[in-house]
């Protein structure tokens, strides 16, 4: 059996706050499995996107340990085997389309073309312009297209639908889909909407309000792309009713 993609034991994260000590993860742990499409679900603020950055390596754990692609996350982020994308585009305004995404290969690669993974996002009339110049939704495929430059074994997605319209949410779904399927990269996500995680992943952890803990894992052995409505529905309230707390009925 292969080693998780990722692996964590017993994650705790707690932070200083107006001279008292906030808890945002509390004894987390949950692995990853290379290849699969695993979405982190749980209520609004209980420290989702804190767990990410500790996979991504841009928060430090206060207790546990954690490996991401069999090494440490900050091997894996200076190796670049790692792909972020956060609820924030955050491009540099100043520079195109095209040398935001190139910003992020290492140096020996500067030169790759570009060409193959603008076309494949949809993005290749878009190279010579700026952040200024863009919808939300080209800002979030410029923002993915960054996060697959580096070539990832391990894609991390934090909301990379939050904000936009259903139309824009779904094509967008359908590119990382097709992204992921094409390069056999493993997929970390978290996202508020139940039936967005319904629609894309493979596995589903369940966390608690915060301090977060995990509290249930759920497989969906349905074939992505052969979920209707019906079904998705179906689901989303057999959550709602086991996991009250961090699922909601609405």
């Amino acid at each position: 059996m292969s080693a998780p993609a990722v692996d964590c034991r017993g994650i705790s994260v707690r932070f200083m706050s107006e001279r008292r000590t906030v808890t945002a993860l509390e004894d987390v742990s949950f692995s990853v499995e290379p290849g699969g499409f695993t979405s982190l679900l749980g209520p609004s603020g209980c420290g989702k996107s804190t767990l990410l950055r500790v996979v991504a390596d841009l928060i430090a754990p206060s207790e546990g340990h954690i490996s991401v692609l069999g090494t440490s996350p900050a091997e894996a982020r200076r190796g670049r085997s790692l792909g972020f994308v956060f609820q924030d585009a955050a491009l540099l305004p100043w520079r195109t389309v095209e040398d935001n995404v190139r910003l992020m290969l290492p140096p020996a690669r500067r030169g790759t073309d570009l060409g193959p993974l603008f076309a494949e996002l949809d993005l290749a009339e878009a190279r010579t312009r700026f952040p200024q110049e863009l919808s939300l939704g080209m800002e979030r495929r410029v923002a993915l297209a960054r996060a697959l430059a580096v070539e990832p074994d391990l894609l991390v997605l934090d909301e990379p639908l939050v904000s936009l319209d259903d139309m824009t949410a779904a094509r967008l779904r359908r590119l990382i889909a097709a992204a992921a399927a094409v390069r056999g990269v493993t997929v970390l996500m978290v996202t508020h909407n139940v039936r967005e995680a319904l629609e894309m992943a493979d596995r589903l952890i369940l966390l608690a309000p915060r301090p977060t803990r995990v509290i249930g894992e759920e497989r969906l052995d349905r074939p992505r792309g052969d979920r209707p409505a019906v079904w998705i529905d179906s689901i989303r309230a057999d959550l709602a009713r086991r996991y009250p707390g961090t699922i909601s009925e609405d």
